[in-house]
């Protein structure tokens, strides 16, 4: 790793330092506006939140924060003033740094040795890792432990990949089994014709899509949450069949088959920050 000797002379003074940081700035910023983008920044305590202001003409009142890794977006109406969002975003500074704070503890990535945890149906499940003679890790659950059975020879790095990939591999299948089934229970009440195919799919940016011709796809880490979660999904997707938009009407059917939708849509929010993969 290389240092830069921009600034280790002590003897430069306090002024040339400040009117460097703040060319930098300056030239973030323009770079930015040319961009089409605009940003600030606040000082909370000992932290410099920079956020992002994305503005509307639709939007007509109401300013928003969201989070989207480590980044802080801020939703606005096109006349919003500067200084309203940045006092704003001010008075929002404990939350979004508790918020932030606390999804860098649950985005920790996981070990995968004996005594880690792992989310299966919504409950922390013990790992346990054995070495045997094998050709690939093997993965069962015994209703208590996820069991993981390794071949030895393998260094740390080699050992973490293949017991990622064998987790991962298992928890698809649990996710088709679970999936199937909750498709069937509600066949009867939201299913349209011939029953929809199933797929299990690897996204990361959403849990499940319906598509014109029927066909259900689902990310597979839908299997960690609670099965609560997993009923929600399955009608939400079901109820695209009837209503292909997220209009009233469609919240309306859903709301029909599960009167507390809503809240279980909350839920599934918080859950999807803390899963491991």
């Amino acid at each position: 790793m290389t240092t830069s000797n921009a600034y280790n002379d002590p003897a430069e003074s306090a002024s040339v330092l400040a009117g460097r940081v703040g060319w930098a700035y300056a030239r973030k910023g323009a770079l930015a506006a040319e961009r089409g983008e605009e940003r600030g920044s606040i000082r909370f305590g000992d932290t410099v939140i920079e956020y992002e202001v994305r503005r509307s003409v639709r939007r007509k009142k109401t300013v928003q924060i969201t989070l989207d890794g480590g980044a802080v977006r801020v939703a606005a109406p096109s006349t919003t003033p500067k200084r309203e969002i940045q006092e704003f975003v001010e008075k929002k500074a404990p939350w979004i740094i508790g918020h932030m704070a606390t999804a860098a503890v649950e985005a920790a990535p996981k070990r995968l040795v004996s005594g880690e945890t792992l989310p299966y149906l919504g409950r922390d499940v013990r790992m346990v890792v054995e070495f045997a003679y094998l050709g690939a890790p093997e993965v069962r659950f015994d209703h208590r432990r996820l069991r993981v059975a390794v071949p030895g020879g393998l260094d740390d790095g080699e050992r973490h990949e293949e017991i990622q990939r064998a987790v991962v591999a298992w928890y698809r299948t649990r996710a088709a089994e679970q999936l199937t089934a909750g498709v069937d229970r509600w066949w009867s009440r939201l299913g349209k014709g011939e029953k929809s195919r199933i797929l299990i799919r690897d996204h990361r940016s959403y849990w499940g899509s319906c598509a014109h011709d029927g066909t259900l796809r689902f990310n597979w880490r839908v299997v960690m949450l609670e099965p609560a979660l997993i009923e929600y999904l399955v009608v939400h997707e079901l109820a695209h069949l009837e209503v292909r938009n997220h209009s009233a009407d469609f919240w309306n059917l859903v709301a029909r088959f599960l009167p507390d939708a809503k809240q279980r849509r909350r839920r599934l929010r918080e859950a999807g920050r803390a899963l491991p993969f």
